[in-house]
């Protein structure tokens, strides 16, 4: 029998007893999991890349990263082409925030971890709006911010050469809504390090604006942090949820494989 509790107060759900999570009647409390609590987990479920794959189909549209329909995480460049920017997950963050319509969930199975940290914290966007006070909101509900891949690589290379500068913008900067209204009628934060600046604001109020406000997102109430152990499945919603990696060394052999589910709600 499949139950399931919840991960905090404001978001996630934890699954146990799953023997068959191809089946329908678990893959639509999945679908359900992730609209309103953001994120769910198994642990010790233990997919292979076929059913990792089998298993976010029944979710939506599975996209290719840089041509990999399985996508490892690792700061190993041997077992990632994108090791060398990973690190920039090290800091909270949206998912495709330079897209016009951005990834829906993402997947994640633990093929080895860390000893020493590597977890992941998962924040809700949804919850950090709900809570806010009404002249917060007021204050947010018309602004509109760019967002950079540049501004967090910056926080991991602050001194940037030429070479970095030019790789990182090759990714397009976007323009959106602070306050993302969701078709479905609820509101979310559209923050994370990604966030460059808010549109006509002064350049120094415009950074305490976002640096309080991703403060506030991240709170301890709003928040969960996931230590993982091998075979582990975590899935979660990325327009409402901001993730981070917590640190680990660079020569940890720390892997992680990733399936990324197509969005289909453009940002405001």
């Amino acid at each position: 029998m499949i139950e399931s509790k919840a991960l905090s107060p404001s978001l996630g759900v934890e699954f146990t007893g799953v023997t068959d999570p191809l089946d329908d009647a678990f893959v639509q409390r999945c679908v359900e999991a992730l609209k309103w609590r953001g994120v769910l987990l198994v642990r010790g479920l233990h997919l292979d890349d076929d059913q990792q794959l089998a298993f976010s189909r029944r979710i939506g549209e599975v996209v290719s990263l840089r041509g990999q329909e399985i996508f490892p995480i690792s700061l190993d460049p041997a077992k990632s082409r994108s090791a060398k920017y990973l690190k920039g997950a090290f800091f909270w963050h949206l998912d495709g925030t330079s897209d016009d319509v951005p990834i829906r969930a993402t997947t994640l199975t633990a093929r080895h971890v860390a000893t020493v940290g590597g977890g992941t914290e998962f924040a809700s966007t949804y919850a950090a709006y709900e809570n806010l006070p009404e002249k917060e909101r007021e204050r947010y509900e018309n602004l509109r911010v760019v967002h950079r891949f540049e501004a967090s690589q910056r926080l991991v290379t602050p001194h940037p050469t030429e070479e970095d500068l030019a790789a990182w913008r090759t990714q397009p900067s976007h323009e959106m809504a602070l306050v993302w209204r969701r078709r479905d009628g609820r509101r979310s934060l559209v923050t994370g390090t990604t966030a460059d600046h808010v549109v006509g604001m002064d350049p120094q109020e415009s950074r305490a604006l976002l640096d309080d406000l991703l403060d506030w997102t991240t709170h301890e109430r709003f928040r969960y942090a996931h230590d993982w152990a091998v075979g582990d499945l975590v899935v979660w919603d990325n327009t409402g949820i901001l993730h981070r990696a917590l640190p680990y060394d660079e020569n940890s052999e720390r892997l992680l494989h990733r399936t990324t589910v197509v969005g289909d709600e453009a940002f405001a």
